[in-house]
């Protein structure tokens, strides 16, 4: 079974940085055959996309929502079987619970099977 953890949120400033983490774990996992997303859930907001790296058996291709493009970046370390969240110039709408999701072979970054409990990440002066 597949298990996700993220981990790297916290209280920054405006303006400021945070990089988060994803590290999963399971029998036979690999990267190459997983896509993998961010998503993020404001408080009395519904769940947003944020960022979609598509397993490299679908290209490996990457997608962002228009509202963090040119802040936030997503990678991968395959080594390490982690998956990253760059943000950057941070802004107080970005408070939310910062979630990755994991889907074997997945196309669409819309369906994902496997979720991490979620890591806070706060934005305030």
């Amino acid at each position: 079974q597949l298990q996700l953890v993220e981990s790297g949120g916290g209280l920054v400033q405006p303006g400021g940085s945070l990089r988060l983490s994803c590290a999963a774990s399971g029998s036979g996992f690999s990267l190459d055959y997983y896509t993998i997303a961010w998503f993020r859930q404001a408080p009395g907001k519904e769940r947003e996309g944020i960022s979609c790296i598509r397993s490299r058996s679908r290209g490996g291709s990457i997608d962002y929502a228009d509202f963090v493009k040119g802040r936030f970046t997503i990678s991968r370390d395959k080594d390490k079987n982690t998956i990253y969240l760059e943000m950057n110039n941070l802004k107080p709408e970005d408070t939310a619970v910062y979630y990755c999701a994991a889907e074997f072979h997945g196309s669409s970054c819309r369906i994902f099977a496997s979720w991490g409990q979620g890591t806070h990440v706060t934005v305030s002066s």
